[in-house]
């Protein structure tokens, strides 16, 4: 039997869904949606088939992580450097607690997932413990989406098939024409053991971390070593032998407010307590805070502590540019 240890990532701080997600409140402890649950809760619980589960967070929230989530491992990252060095960490961690031929499955806490996860997430379990290759999941797109990478099927092995090769997050035409040819959007969930993980590492801006931890340096030390790198380019998009396991579930990214759009029913999309009159196609989110619109359409009005944002829905993704803007902490 494999030994199934789920890897969640919890250490971002989710800046386009500000001024709900802060420094102080990052996404991934936020109950978004239809659900009182955290993303965080949630995505937990939807990985309990697994043997282990270990958190990957920052200092800042490794408490608030182990109140989350009593049963997990936290694992507290030196430094934020993105997904690549945060992965490479666990990876050695999972290999030193439990064994070379355990299988990572690594999910970001940030998503809505629907039925049918476990059935696809053991089978990517399964075919990173048989080809000990590394495996993503891959999304049936609903439309042509600039905001994620693709995934080209290449050779068919039944359950699964050979990443041909990666797209990174491309123009609107170019989306488009992916989708025509059966492309898959790269969802950001992995499976694969930490051996095989760490040796695709080596070839890649992640190496002298990699090699840091195998000596057992001191952590903080090891991280010093390399710049902030995402796991899909750092790793995914060098690696000899990628795999794709299609998603047999409906997914969507909380990343930005006009995905909260996209989650909740209804002519404006309401979290909290408002009222609108003569608008339609809003997103209008408040902790405790009544929000009012008149005569608007396609508009994201979030207000939350002493924060208010207003933006065009198309332009959710523009919200990292307010955070920048900010003083930190934001």
């Amino acid at each position: 039997m494999t030994h199934t240890v789920a890897a969640l990532l919890a250490g971002g701080t989710g800046t386009r869904l500000y001024p709900a997600s802060r420094s102080h409140r990052p996404k991934q402890l936020l109950a978004l949606g239809d659900d009182d649950r955290s993303l965080l809760r949630r995505t937990a619980d939807r990985a309990a088939f697994a043997d282990d589960l270990l958190a990957v967070t920052r200092e800042a929230y490794a408490d608030r992580v182990r109140d989350e989530l009593p049963e997990a491992t936290v694992l507290v990252e030196p430094a934020g450097k993105d997904t690549g060095p945060a992965l490479a960490y666990a990876a050695s961690e999972v290999r030193a607690r439990f064994g070379e031929d355990a299988v990572m499955l690594c999910l970001p806490s940030d998503h809505v997932v629907g039925d049918g996860f476990q059935e696809t997430a053991e089978t990517a379990v399964d075919v990173a413990a048989r080809t000990d290759g590394l495996v993503t999941i891959g999304v049936e797109p609903d439309r042509p989406a600039t905001g994620y990478g693709y995934i080209e099927p290449g050779d068919d092995h039944g359950d699964h098939s050979e990443v041909a090769v990666f797209r990174e997050k491309p123009d609107a035409e170019t989306a488009s024409r992916l989708v025509d040819r059966g492309c898959l959007w790269n969802a950001g969930m992995f499976a694969w053991t930490p051996t095989a993980f760490l040796d695709a590492a080596r070839s890649g801006p992640l190496d002298p971390l990699v090699d840091a931890l195998a000596t057992d340096a001191d952590p903080a030390t090891a991280f010093e070593r390399v710049d902030p790198v995402s796991v899909d380019y750092a790793v995914l998009e060098r690696a000899a032998d990628v795999r794709v396991v299609p998603a047999a579930f409906d997914w969507d990214d909380l990343g930005a407010w006009n995905a909260l759009g996209r989650l909740l029913d209804g002519e404006n999309a309401v979290l909290g307590d408002a009222t609108t009159i003569d608008a339609t196609g809003n997103v209008l989110a408040s902790d405790d805070k009544h929000v009012s619109v008149v005569g608007v359409d396609d508009l994201v009005v979030a207000a939350y502590d002493d924060r208010v944002l207003v933006v065009p829905r198309a332009d959710a993704q523009r919200v990292r540019d307010v955070v920048a803007a900010l003083d930190a902490p934001f």
